[in-house]
C-alpha cells in the first residue's frame, strides 16, 4: 500500500485504543479530520485546546486479547507503517499547523520489544532529526523490558499502558499470551518510578485504561485499583473504555453479559469517568463512593447526588462560610463554581443563587443542598 493509504487504514483501527483523549466538555472529544483520520483534542500548557494526530504503527498484531478485533487471527487488513513514513507524515501536519503532537500505539510487531523499538525510532526521528520539540505520546507494550520502557521515557511527553483489568483473575480470561504481573503490573510500576517526583523524568505524565465489560469485574474492584493508581503510582490520568458486544470472541464474559440495554455499557463508562473525577478533583475516596450490594455502581444517577442523599447530616452546606471541600460534596458545583464562589465571598457575601452564575438544572441542583445567608 501507498503511506497514506496505509495511515487511513492504521489510524481507523487506533479508535480502539483511547487512552489520551476522552472527556467531558465539548472542545474534549475526538474527531474525524477531513481525510478520514482520527484527531484527538489535547489541553494546551497555556490553556484552550489542540489535536492530536493518532495512528497505529501496525495493526499486525502477534497477542491473542480475547475483546480486540485486531488480535492474532481475526480476518482484518493487516499493514505496518515503518518509522520514517510515520515521522514525515506527522511533520507534514505539523508543519500546515493541522496538529500539536502525536500520539503513536502499536499492535505488537512480533515481540514487545521489536515492537518498542520501531516506537522510539519514530519518536528519536521527530526529536533528534526533525527537531521537533513538541507532545509526544508513546503506548508501552506489554511485556516491553526495562531498557525499552526507560528509552521511551526518555523520548516522550507522556507514556501510556493499558492495565485492562483489575487483576490477575479477571485478565486470565481475556489472555493466554500476556502475564499480569509481568506483562501489565511490572511495566506500570517501572513507569511510575521512572516519572516520580525528583526523577529525571518527572516532567513525563503516566496514563492506563481499563477495558470495561470484558471480563466479570466490579466496579468496585475497578475503582480500587483506580485509587492504587492515583494514591500509590501517582499516574497522571485514568482512562475507561466500553467493551463493545461483537468486537472479541464469543468465549469472553463480556459477550454473555446484559447491562441495561445498548446504552448500558457506555453509561457505566460515563459513571467511571464521574468516579474518576471525585477522586481527582473532588477530594472523595474510593471507599466513600456509592455501589449497589453487586458491588457496582448504579447506572441511573450521577454518584456524587448519591452520595449527597445518602449522607443528610452534611447539608445543607452554607455557601457564605463553608471551605472548598464543602463546597464540592454539594452536587452541581464543581471545582470552578467552587474558585468563583471562594472569589465572591472575599468582596462580598453571597446572599442569592444569582450570585453564583450558574442556571438551569445545575442552579436547581445547587438550590436542595445549600443555604444563602
Amino acid at each position: 500500500m501507498e503511506t497514506i493509504e496505509k495511515l487511513h487504514v492504521l489510524s481507523e483501527d487506533s479508535q480502539y485504543d483511547l487512552a489520551c483523549a476522552c472527556g467531558t466538555g465539548k472542545d474534549e472529544h475526538r474527531r474525524r479530520g477531513s481525510d478520514g483520520r482520527w484527531l484527538y483534542p489535547v489541553a494546551l500548557p497555556q490553556g484552550g485546546h489542540s489535536v492530536l494526530l493518532k495512528t497505529l504503527l501496525s495493526n499486525a498484531c502477534a497477542n491473542d486479547c480475547k475483546y480486540c478485533p485486531l488480535r492474532s487471527g481475526t480476518n482484518v487488513r493487516r499493514c505496518t507503517l515503518s518509522p520514517e513514513e510515520v515521522a514525515k507524515v506527522f511533520m507534514e501536519y505539523f508543519r500546515r499547523k493541522k496538529v500539536f503532537g502525536l500520539f503513536l500505539s502499536s499492535a505488537v510487531i512480533s515481540t514487545p520489544d521489536h515492537t518498542m523499538e520501531k516506537i522510539t525510532a519514530v519518536a528519536r526521528l521527530l526529536r533528534y532529526r526533525h527537531q521537533f520539540r513538541g507532545y509526544i505520546h508513546l503506548k508501552v507494550i506489554p511485556g516491553a523490558s526495562d531498557a525499552a520502557i526507560e528509552d521511551a521515557v526518555s523520548l516522550a511527553s507522556a507514556v501510556s499502558l493499558n492495565i485492562e483489568t483489575p487483576g490477575r483473575n479477571h485478565f486470565e480470561l481475556l489472555s493466554r499470551k500476556k502475564d499480569y504481573d509481568r506483562d501489565i503490573l511490572g511495566p506500570l510500576q517501572l513507569m511510575a518510578k521512572l516519572t516520580g517526583k525528583g526523577m529525571r523524568h518527572s516532567r513525563v505524565k503516566c496514563t492506563t485504561q481499563f477495558i470495561v465489560g470484558a471480563a466479570h469485574e466490579t466496579d468496585a474492584e475497578i475503582i480500587a485499583s483506580l485509587s492504587s493508581l492515583y494514591n500509590r503510582l501517582r499516574f497522571h490520568r485514568v482512562y475507561f473504555s466500553a467493551y463493545q458486544k461483537g468486537l472479541g470472541t464469543p468465549d469472553i464474559p463480556g459477550e454473555q453479559l446484559f447491562l441495561a440495554g445498548p446504552e448500558g455499557p457506555f453509561m457505566r463508562e460515563h459513571r467511571l469517568y464521574q468516579v474518576d473525577f471525585l477522586l481527582r478533583k473532588y477530594g472523595f475516596d474510593g471507599q466513600e463512593i456509592p455501589l449497589a450490594c453487586d458491588g457496582n455502581l448504579r447506572l441511573h444517577k450521577d454518584p456524587k447526588e448519591l452520595w449527597a442523599e445518602e449522607h443528610p447530616e452534611f447539608y445543607p452546606v452554607r455557601i457564605n462560610t463553608a471551605d472548598k471541600e464543602a463546597l464540592l460534596r454539594v452536587p452541581g458545583i464543581g471545582p470552578e463554581t467552587a474558585r468563583d464562589i471562594l472569589k465572591v465571598r472575599r468582596e462580598q457575601r453571597i446572599r442569592g443563587p444569582e450570585c453564583l452564575g450558574v442556571t438551569g438544572k445545575r442552579l436547581e441542583k445547587i438550590r436542595n443542598f445549600v443555604i444563602f445567608e
